[in-house]
C-alpha cells in the first residue's frame, strides 16, 4: 500500500444510509454520502478532497460535452466474514485508467490520488459495503475534459471523481446474444481497448435491435469480415471447445483488457483447464457446434462476474446450450466469490485492504 496521502474531508450531517436497506438493492440506483473530487489545471492535479455527494455545476460549453473526452473505470469493494473491508484488485484499474487516459490525450492520474484516495473514501464510507452474500459496493472512478470553449483540441482542464454504490446480488439470467453483422464497436488502431464512455454510447443501437428482435446483446466482431470476434456487449467472452477455454486476444487493441477476464484465466489454469488467447472465427465455433465439441459460452466482467450464454445466433443459425451443464462457469464463479468473501486463500493478493 502508497504511503498516507493528505487528502481533506469533508463530512456530511446525517447519513442517507439510514433511509436506505441494503438488502438486494439494485445495481447503480443509490450513491453513498461522499465523493472524491480533484481538478487538473496548470500542469498539475489540485484541490483533491472528499466532500458530500452533490450535484456538479457544469458550462453548457463544457469540452466532454462536445468532443467526449470522458474515461471511467468499474471496482468492486466487499466485507468478509469478519466485517474487514477489500477491494478487488484495484491497482489493476489504476493501471487500466491511466491507459484510457494515454489513448484519449488526457492527464494521467497519480497513484496518490486514485489509490489513496480510494481507499480514504471507502474508509469514511465503510458502512456502506453490505456484509450480506453476493453485495458489494461498487466504485465508479471517471474523469472528463472541463475546458468551457468550443474547438476539438484536447482539453487544458480536467476533472477526477470516485463516486460508490452499493449493489445487491446482479442475478443476470442467461442471455441470447446475436452475432453483430451490421455495426462495429472497434478495429485496429482505435480505442476499443480504453475504458471509454464514447465506446458505449456507440454500442447501444446495435444492443437496441438486438433486443427487439428477442436478444439481449450482440457479439461484436471485426470491421471487416464480420467474423472474427470481439466482446459480448461490453464483457469479454469466453468459448468451451472440446475442454478448452478460448478468448479473443488483446493483441489488436480492440478489445478491453478486462480484470475479471484476467482473473477468469488464472482461475481456469489452476482449475486444470487449458487456454488460448487469440483470434477466433465465428466458423470455427460453427463446426464445433455441430460436432458436439462447443459445450460453454459465457461472459465475464465487473458487474455479474459471470454471464452465461444460452443462445448464440449467427445469421440464420441458432447454438443452444444447456445452461443447467455449465461445470467451468459455475466453479470459476465460485471460486472467485469465495476470494472475495474469505472463504478461500487469496494466494495471488487481489484482495486490497481498506
Amino acid at each position: 500500500m502508497i504511503a498516507a496521502f493528505d487528502i481533506p474531508v469533508t463530512k456530511i450531517g446525517h447519513s442517507k444510509l439510514n433511509d436506505i436497506p441494503l438488502e438486494n438493492i439494485p445495481f447503480g440506483k443509490y450513491f453513498t454520502d461522499h465523493m472524491l473530487e480533484a481538478d487538473y489545471e496548470n500542469g498539475e492535479w489540485k484541490n483533491v478532497e472528499i466532500k458530500p455527494y452533490q450535484p456538479l455545476l457544469l458550462d453548457p460549453s463544457l469540452a466532454a460535452l462536445h468532443y467526449g473526452q470522458a474515461i471511467f473505470e468499474g471496482i468492486k469493494a466487499y466485507k468478509d466474514e469478519k466485517g474487514n473491508a477489500f477491494v478487488f484488485r484495484p491497482i489493476e484499474n489504476f493501471k487500466r485508467f491511466n491507459k484510457s487516459a494515454r489513448r484519449m490525450n488526457m492527464p494521467e492520474i497519480p497513484e496518490e490520488i486514485f489509490m489513496e484516495g480510494l481507499r480514504k473514501l471507502i474508509a469514511v464510507e465503510k458502512n456502506w459495503i453490505p456484509s450480506l452474500k453476493e453485495h458489494s459496493l461498487y466504485i465508479r472512478p471517471f474523469m472528463f475534459s472541463t475546458d468551457t470553449m468550443l474547438g476539438v483540441r484536447p482539453s487544458e482542464t480536467y476533472k477526477f471523481l470516485i463516486i460508490l454504490s452499493p449493489t445487491g446480488p446482479y442475478f443476470a439470467a442467461p442471455m441470447k446474444i446475436v452475432v453483430e453483422q451490421t455495426y462495429t464497436r472497434a478495429a485496429p488502431g482505435g480505442v476499443g481497448f480504453s475504458k471509454n464512455a464514447g465506446n458505449y454510447g456507440g454500442s447501444m443501437l446495435a444492443a437496441t435491435e438486438a433486443k427487439k428482435a428477442g436478444y439481449d446483446q450482440v457479439l461484436w466482431t471485426d470491421a471487416v469480415e464480420h467474423k472474427w470476434l470481439q466482446e459480448v456487449g461490453m464483457m469479454n467472452v469466453f468459448f468451451l471447445i472440446n475442454g478448452v477455454a478460448i478468448t479473443p486476444s488483446l493483441e489488436e487493441g480492440t478489445i478491453l483488457a478486462g480484470v475479471t477476464r484476467d482473473s477468469v484465466i488464472t482461475m481456469l489454469k489452476e482449475m486444470g483447464i487449458p487456454v488460448e488467447e487469440r483470434k477466433v472465427n465465428i466458423d470455427e465455433l460453427l463446426e464445433a457446434y455441430e460436432i458436439g465439441q462447443f459445450t460453454e459460452v459465457f461472459g465475464t466482467g465487473t458487474a455479474a462476474v459471470i454471464s452465461l450464454i444460452k443462445e448464440l445466433k449467427y445469421k440464420e443459425f441458432v447454438m443452444k446450450f444447456d445452461v443447467t451443464k455449465t461445470p467451468v462457469a459455475t466453479e470459476v464463479k465460485q471460486r472467485l466469490s469465495d476470494i472475495r468473501e474469505g472463504k478461500l486463500p487469496d494466494t495471488h493478493n487481489w484482495m486490497w485492504p481498506v
